[in-house]
């Protein structure tokens, strides 16, 4: 970069090649969705057999190029931007300072400089001469300007004398002002070329077919790159609302120009999908990066692990014949716990992953990834259905020892049950989804006998429900129903407490209470509360609940006698509840789910709204 490049320069030529990788990245969004889902869809819907089968899994491999394509180019797109943002800014210096040097007649040199004519008071019986300067940037000193021998308060008086026209001729300090102009436009310029060609440069992909967990590490060190570089750039946007309140949430992201959209999410995705109230389909986008990008550094991190050593090797004796291998124990101590994290983890990104890929089998709608957080025991929100435009949502709330690592258990129980209630729903949009979005308790004694867990929870839920009601126009724009399973019903109960749960109805699970003693407590209403148990041989959850205190009531012996405050507890399966009672036919506390099973049809018949079809008990 110097004075005749910066001179030459066009930016606009860069904001046209950020469109066009904008352009791009579009293009391979739709055909991400295309061989994702759409194409699979309409194949397993008309044929059937090996072929199908192959063709799905080459669509497969063909949607992660274009996911990686869409990714890349977003991230071009904005740093081309970024770059383009900074040249403009320097090019519009240079040119004011060039019009003000063509306004005062003087002329500018090839290498920047410039020329002032004479001018001034008679000495001695003729003007002062004319000459030539060189500009200089702040803090980089050159030319006749600024002595580099000098400090920086000298400099800065030098600068102040000649401005004050000690000079004879007033025309040198008009002419030093405007050569540092063009000067400083020029180091500006440098510096953002200096700083994004770099970045640039690195936006290349590997000249295979192959997206790698290489390459998906990559996205994510390019991510970073790109957005320490376009934090300037960027700086005009707002940042989310404080506080996470799902309409605020709404109302900054409607007020984001498209490119402002583009560009926030390429370089904030995790961000971007963990926000209630924004739409479902840039939530999913969001969080399939962040998954892809996830799942490729858990996998580098597992492979790089080295191989678990033989635990016991020969001791050389006749007793004992073998010993534990130090080997083993060193490893053991360096690695047992984070390969188990690790793998941990990438069986439920498999899982969700396993989900994406079943679009289309049995019916199942697109699935969106509304969201998705490794830490702690992981997050993971999977919708079947767009529940944006759901006329029929169901959100489920799994109980103890839920984490990532459950998901796909849960991930199947939604699944299930958008079949049966599609089957009821006669032609209307069903959306089910998968809620793990809470540190759940990890052990029946002592952490599923506490609150705390639910209580902490409510928060979250009730954000995220009042973000499907927002998304969907309002509480009479999609019959909403909550389900809770074990000490997820209890998550129910203290999200009620907590405020206003936004659900037209909700269903206890093998509830161990749910922090009140009667279902007209609830925000739903008594007449919409639900309640599905199986026995007490079966399902020793109900009981359990009522000794660690997790349901309610008033009856007289709470006070009364040694322990009566448990026994007095109504949990959702009491008569005195006050919900209605569905039949099941579930063989255990787990077994609600049940493919084709009675408990799942009268679910799917509360969801569906069909209450005269739900069979009581």
């Amino acid at each position: 970069m110097d004075y005749a490049t910066l001179k030459a320069l066009k930016p606009s030529e860069f904001t046209e090649a950020a469109d066009g990788y904008r352009a791009v990245s579009s293009m391979a969004d739709h055909a991400y969705a295309s061989a994702e889902s759409q194409i699979p869809t309409r194949l397993r819907a008309g044929l059937r057999g090996e072929a199908v089968d192959e063709a799905v899994v080459q669509l497969g491999l063909l949607a992660q190029n274009f996911h990686y394509t869409q990714v890349e180019c977003g991230l071009a797109a904005t740093a081309l931007n970024a770059l383009a943002a900074s040249l403009t800014t320097a090019k519009s210096k240079l040119d004011a300072a060039l019009s003000d040097a063509e306004a005062a007649k003087f002329s500018v040199g090839p290498d920047g400089s410039v020329s002032y004519p004479p001018a001034g008071q008679e000495k001695d019986g003729k003007l002062p001469d004319g000459g030539t300067v060189s500009g200089s940037a702040k803090g980089k000193p050159s030319g006749n300007v600024i002595d580099p021998t000098k400090d920086a308060n000298d400099l800065s008086s030098a600068l102040e004398r000649q401005a004050a026209n000690i000079h004879p001729n007033p025309n040198f300090g008009k002419a030093v002002d405007i050569a540092n102009r063009i000067a400083q436009a020029v180091a500006d310029a440098t510096e953002a070329d200096t700083q994004w060609a770099p970045k640039l440069r690195k936006l290349k992909a590997d000249d295979d077919l192959v997206v790698t967990d290489k390459d998906w590490a990559d996205v994510q060190a390019d991510t970073g790159e790109v957005r320490s570089g376009a934090a300037d750039y960027l700086s005009h946007i707002k940042p989310p609302p404080a506080g996470g309140d799902p309409k605020a949430n709404a109302e900054w992201w409607k007020g984001l120009s498209a490119d402002e959209q583009a560009a926030y999410l390429s370089l904030n995705a995790a961000q971007v999908g963990a926000l209630d109230g924004l739409p479902s389909v840039t939530r999913d986008e969001a969080n399939r990066t962040v998954l892809a990008e996830r799942k490729a550094e858990f996998q580098i991190r597992l492979d790089a692990i080295p191989p678990q050593p033989q635990k016991y090797i020969p001791s050389g004796r006749d007793y004992p014949a073998v010993v534990l291998n130090p080997e083993w124990s060193r490893w053991d101590k360096k690695y047992s716990d984070e390969k188990a994290m690790l793998e941990k983890n990438l069986d439920g990104m498999n899982a969700i992953q396993a989900r994406f890929d079943s679009t289309g089998k049995e019916g199942l709608p697109e699935a969106y990834l509304l969201g998705f957080d490794t830490k702690d025991g992981g997050r993971a929100i999977v919708a079947n259905g767009n529940p944006d435009t759901a006329a029929h949502t169901a959100v489920f709330v799994p109980g103890t020892y839920t984490s990532i690592v459950k998901t796909e258990d849960y991930i199947h129980h939604m699944s299930e049950l958008w079949k049966e209630t599609n089957a009821q729903a006669e032609g209307r949009q069903v959306s089910t989804i998968t809620w793990i979005g809470y540190d759940a308790p990890q052990s029946i004694v002592p952490e599923a006998m506490k609150k705390h867990y639910a209580e902490d929870a409510a928060p979250d839920l009730n954000r995220f429900m009042a973000g499907l009601e927002n998304l969907q126009g309002g509480d009479d724009k999609s019959h909403t129903t909550i389900i809770g399973h074990s000490y997820g019903s209890t998550v129910l109960g203290a999200a009620s407490n907590a405020g206003d749960l936004r659900a037209d109805d909700m269903i206890a699970v093998g509830s161990p209470g749910m922090l009140v003693g009667h279902a007209r407590e609830l925000d739903a209403g008594e007449g919409h509360v639900w309640s599905q148990s199986a026995g007490a041989l079966d399902d020793q959850v109900p009981a359990g609940g009522k000794f660690a205190g997790l349901g309610g009531g008033n009856k007289w012996w709470k006070e009364m006698l040694p322990f009566g405050s448990v026994w007095g507890q109504n949990v959702p399966s009491d008569e005195d509840f006050g919900a209605n009672i569905m039949a099941n036919d579930s063989n255990s506390h787990t077994d609600y789910w049940r493919d084709h099973s009675l408990s799942i049809r009268n679910q799917a018949s509360v969801v569906a709204g069909r209450y005269d079809d739900v069979q009581r008990g």
